[in-house]
Parts: structure tokens; sequence; C-alpha cells
């Protein structure tokens, strides 16, 4: 279930791992890995900001590419 008291510029743990294209463990260890940090919410719903979200995702896709 997605906290539905998120402040604005903020994705969910299930969004953020939508929008890069990982399962919730394949988001964990991107932030174990320390690529991206939490930015608020609690440790079992974390928040993550949204313009580092974008930032890593377009870093993925250009990876991807190449």
């Amino acid at each position: 279930m997605e906290s539905q008291n998120i402040r604005p510029g903020h994705l969910t743990a299930h969004q953020t791992a939508r929008v890069l294209g990982v399962t919730l463990v394949g988001l964990r260890s991107i932030v174990h890995r320390g690529q991206l940090t939490r930015s608020g919410g609690t440790p079992r719903q974390p928040w993550y900001a949204a313009e580092d979200v974008a930032a890593l995702a377009a870093k993925r896709a250009g990876r991807a590419v190449a």
C-alpha cells in the first residue's frame, strides 16, 4: 500500500522502483550501493526525491544504450 501523505516532489518506493524498472529488492540494492538515498518517510515506507530518481533513471538509460 502506498502512503497517502507523501510530500510533493517525492516518490514512494513502489513508484521509484517502477520508474527505474526494478523490483523493490533491486531498489534496496541500489540504495545499499549508494546510488540513491532516501529523502524522508519511515524505514518501512521510504520516500525518494523525484529529481534524484529522474537523474538516476537517465543515467541508467544512457548506460543501457551505450
